[in-house]
């Protein structure tokens, strides 16, 4: 349908159909101010013809047709009429878009990516990623689309308790309320915000009293031992009694590397990078350790990992497997990984009362006080014999139960 063929006003559904495009744009008034364009390509909308704020005329879009009828244009176009009757200012296309993107970057993931990027050269790069995965799981889904100023400190202190309460993650929440309150003292350092909604909740928050060392009692440690020795995955047995034998941090056996070993020197090199303090370690190894390594030798593959994960050679296995194995013996809640480390702290600190800093040294804590400033050994040949007390110890717990 050709325009000089339109016959009434306002246009009849039939003609806004019917339009057909032409060799430029054109507009046809529906009624008052409203007026129909036809693009040359063949699209078609609604406009609105008034005067801005500088008295010049301008026009407003909107919608395009047939998403926007005849009926709601006209509609829209009343109530626009009106708000500028009133002498209410009407947003520009460019106004509209302004505010979309003012909104996008009031949201909560913006400041917080935004704080994350300051600390990617300060962190490494595990610490960097671990960060990033725990608020991506916990944080995102509840508050990443939300605007940050809106967040409310109460929103914020039942969404943290209920973490703690319910998946008993203290540590994570004391790190996860962290990162958000560090992320919102940037966006108050950028003049975003004039205050921090986070601003002294942990301490009212729950505390932790039981830190991520769940551990059995040294009567029940006998049957614990004889269960991992019989666990039907020998690998993850192998893995889980050297967590007893060795009690290292959980995340120095997953990362362990056969040429950190030394079978001759009866000693593991654990690096720096994989340590908690940044500092090399050596672990005197007993006899019962060497023995599950080379065992452990005949399930190597072309990692070098000792406990590479199953769909990367390069990766070692998840930091929840060997929790997941004791869990799946009947030690949920009672025993973990990193609870290890205390039954053998208190074991040695009851066999060597008057050796404080040789224990201390065993578990590759810093040194107190004055003297662990001055004292630079590492107590090596100490620990050579506390460690093979250690397993020997274990091994006649288990032969005279």
């Amino acid at each position: 349908m050709k325009r000089d063929a339109i016959k009434k006003r306002p246009l009849s559904d039939t003609t806004l159909a019917n339009l057909e495009p032409e060799g430029k744009d054109y507009r046809e008034r529906d009624t008052g101010a409203l007026y129909f364009l036809v693009q040359k390509t063949g699209k078609k909308s609604w406009q609105l013809r008034y005067k801005n704020e500088k008295g010049t005329w301008s026009w407003k879009g909107l919608g395009a047709y047939p998403s926007v009828s005849g009926a709601t244009a006209r509609l829209k176009a009343n109530e626009l009429s009106v708000k500028i009757a009133n002498g209410e200012p009407i947003e520009t296309r460019k106004e509209i878009k302004n505010k979309q993107q003012e909104v996008i970057q009031r949201k909560f993931n913006i400041i917080m990516n935004e704080w994350l990027d300051t600390k990617k050269s300060s962190w490494g790069e595990k610490t960097f990623d671990k960060a990033k995965k725990s608020i991506d799981r916990h944080i995102t889904p509840k508050f990443g689309e939300r605007d940050f100023s809106e967040i409310t400190p109460e929103e914020w202190f039942d969404f943290f308790q209920s973490l703690q309460r319910s998946l008993k993650i203290h540590t994570q929440v004391e790190k996860l309320t962290s990162y958000c309150r560090n992320a919102y003292d940037w966006a108050k350092f950028k003049g975003k915000i004039n205050s921090n909604p986070l601003e002294g909740m942990t301490k009212y928050l729950d505390k932790n009293k039981g830190g991520n060392m769940k551990f059995v009692e040294i009567d029940e440690f006998p049957e614990l031992i004889k269960k991992i020795r019989k666990h039907h995955q020998r690998k993850l047995a192998i893995g889980l009694e050297l967590m007893v034998l060795l009690f290292p941090r959980p995340v120095e056996l997953r990362f362990a590397t056969w040429n950190q070993f030394d079978f001759d020197k009866a000693i593991w090199i654990k690096p720096a990078e994989i340590m908690k303090k940044g500092i090399t370690h050596a672990v005197p190894l007993p006899r019962q350790a060497i023995t599950l390594l080379k065992e452990l030798e005949q399930y190597r593959t072309e990692s070098d990992l000792l406990f590479a994960g199953r769909n990367s050679l390069s990766q070692p296995i998840s930091d929840n497997t060997f929790n997941m194995a004791l869990n799946r013996m009947g030690y949920k809640g009672r025993q973990n990984p990193h609870g290890f480390r205390h039954i053998a702290s208190t074991a040695l600190n009851n066999k060597f009362s008057d050796k404080e800093q040789v224990v201390e040294a065993c578990l590759a804590h810093m040194k107190k006080g004055v003297k662990g400033a001055y004292d630079k050994g590492t107590h090596v040949g100490e620990r050579i014999g506390m460690m093979q007390w250690w397993a020997d110890y274990i091994d006649n717990l288990v032969q005279t139960e």
